[in-house]
Formats: structure tokens, sequence, C-alpha cells
């Protein structure tokens, strides 16, 4: 008796948890809290399938208890049959039209919206003087990273991309190494990047990233692609039009000379080699082709991250461990540790110091 009364006090409690938990959704990483049209028209979708399922299992559970209730012992006695219905026609088409019913009308709205979010006919449309009419970023799935470029601006960022609200943001998706997977979880659904092709597709910001808890929205390679798979996340900042551009101008000035505020910094940047994979100029694509240092992310706005490495904290101290010991952090990333016996802790300060400083957003 008591072993039971504590199975019904564990499911119980595992009830109200699971209850509870539901409620636990972030805002900028919830698919159930879409944040734009394809999100919506997503979760839509994901609704009509649910209520399908339910309404079915309403049904089915329905029916089983009438009959329970209805057709039990103790009610009409061991020797009572029930009125036999085999061969019945009429049942017979119940449960054969009515699923196929079913199935035709998921069939018609998924069928509806494949079409249109898979609909990027618009991706190269220009206006009369032949200026790009939308927004497209070509994104470049990496080991353990994503490159962002904007090619009919003329910039390229990475692990942060930037986009305006309330307008088709175009995207062509491909891998440098093995297949991955873009996904905003709270933006829109997930599309493989694959070696051999281009995927596309558009995704639509609604909400500005300001107002989320962390001022960003969270994005997720949702492919196994290797060790540090599940530490492959980017953030995504969606800005007014307004702000946006004047984003833009900022990230293409970055190709000016400026006075830097920590000159022995740079040189350590330098002399150690970060330069040869590292840009810090926004605009190391030109006229569509790449120049010396990008095989490693573009650090032009690294100050203004939200994350190093794309997972830890950003700051100096993890900055500093993330350059002391990059596999420990991220195993199997491609890029090189620093130890002592190469960077010294003051050019490492010094060097920290001028990354944190490489700001677009804040001057």
């Amino acid at each position: 008796m008591k072993k039971g009364l504590k199975k019904w006090r564990l499911f119980s409690l595992l009830t109200v948890l699971a209850i509870f938990l539901a409620g636990c959704g972030q805002e900028e990483i919830s698919t159930l809290m879409p944040a734009g049209q394809v999100g919506r028209d997503q979760f839509n979708l994901l609704m009509i399938a649910a209520a399908i399922m339910l309404s079915v299992i309403f049904v089915v559970v329905t029916i089983y208890t009438i009959a329970l209730v209805k057709f039990r012992r103790s009610k009409l006695g061991d020797d009572h049959i029930p009125e036999q219905t085999e061969g019945s026609h009429f049942l017979e088409m119940v449960w054969t039209v009515i699923p196929i019913i079913l199935v035709l009308i998921f069939a018609v709205v998924t069928v509806y919206y494949t079409y249109k979010l898979g609909d990027v006919s618009a991706m190269g449309a220009t206006d009369e003087e032949g200026n790009p009419e939308n927004l497209v970023v070509d994104v470049t799935a990496k080991l353990y990273w994503w490159e962002f470029e904007y090619k009919d601006l003329g910039i390229i960022t990475a692990q942060e991309l930037v986009v305006p609200t309330d307008e088709k943001v175009y995207f062509n998706l491909i891998a440098a190494d093995v297949k991955h997977s873009f996904w905003i979880p709270a933006v829109g659904g997930k599309l493989d990047t694959n070696v051999e092709n281009v995927n596309k597709f558009y995704l639509v910001f609604e909400k500005e990233s300001k107002d989320l808890r962390d001022g960003v929205f969270y994005g997720k390679c949702a492919e196994l692609c290797g060790p540090s798979h599940a530490l492959m996340d980017f953030k995504v900042k969606s800005l007014p039009r307004a702000e946006f551009d004047e984003w833009v101008v900022a990230m293409q000035n970055t190709a000016d000379e400026k006075p830097v505020a920590n000159q022995k910094g740079e040189e350590v940047f330098v002399q150690s080699g970060c330069i040869g994979c590292h840009a810090t100029d926004a605009t190391a694509v030109q006229g569509g082709v790449k120049q010396s240092g990008t095989q490693g992310p573009n650090l032009a706005t690294f100050g203004d991250r939200n994350r190093v490495a794309g997972f830890m904290p950003h700051d100096a101290e993890n900055l500093e461990d993330w350059i002391r010991d990059t596999q420990k952090n991220k195993p199997g990333n491609k890029m090189p540790s620093y130890g002592e016996d190469q960077i010294s802790n003051d050019e490492m300060d010094a060097l920290v110091e001028y990354l944190m400083g490489l700001k677009v957003e804040e001057k």
C-alpha cells in the first residue's frame, strides 16, 4: 500500500514539474515563441498537426472509455455478448474516409507552407538603377564557427549575424568542411549547409533583439558535425533598418586607418601570426574576392560580441583562457594555442585589450 502511494506521489510530482517547466521557454531561443513570420508559419503548421493528432486521440480514448464503462462485466454479466458489427459497410467507410480527410488537410497546408517558405525568387531582384532590393547574406559554416558575408555591401563578419527587422533577409548557405545545419530557433526552422551545393531560404525578424534577455537571438548548428558540435553557436542582432544602415557604414569604415588604442597589442597580434588568419577589417572581401587574413573568423567587431568563441562569457579572462588552450575549450577546432613561451603574460594582456577594443558599435 505504501509502495503504491509513493509511486502516485512521484507521478504527481513529475506531472506538476512538467506543467511548470513547460512555461520556462526563453524568448531568444524558443521555437514556441516565434519572433518572425517564418517562425510563426511553422508554428501554425505545428499547431495544425498537433490539433489533428489530439482530435484522433480524443475520439479513440472516448470510444475506448465508453466501451469499458458500458460493457463492463459487473454490469452486464459474463454471458452478455454485444452486438457484432463485423462487415458493417458504414463503419468501414467511417474509419477509412476520416483518416484520408485528415491526411489531406495536413498535406494541403504542408504543401502550401513548403512552397511559401521556399520561395526565394526575389533574392536577386534589383531596382531600376541595378541596386539589390533585398538583403542577401552568404553564410559559410566551418569547424566550429560561422562566417557571414554581405557581398552586396562589401562587408564580412563572423559569429554574430546583424540583420534589419521587418523585412525578408535571404540566405545562401554552404559548408566549408563537413555538413552543418543553420538554425535560429526563435525565428525559423533549420536548413542544412552542404559542401557540394548552396541551399537558399529567407527569414523575417519582427522583434528587436535588444529587448531580449541577452540582447541577441541564439543560433545553433543542428547537425552533428564533430566533437564541438554542441559549442558551434552564433548570435543574431536584429536592428531597425536605420540602425542597421548605420552599422553597415561603420563596418565599411573599418577599412580606414585609425589610431589604435593599444599599439602594443596590435604589434603582438601581428608578430604572433594572428593576422595571418584573422582580419580586423570588415571589408576584407573586395570585388567578391576574399583578401588575406580570412581563414579564421573576422575580428572587426570582436569587442561588440556577446561571447568568446561562440559560447564563453565575453570578458578578458575567458579570452585569455581561449587563446592559451583552444582545444581544451573547443576540441577539434583549427585555431592553435599560444603558451607563455610564445606570448608572455604582459603581451597577452596587451593582446586581449587590443581585441576587446575592436568595436564598431561603441567607440
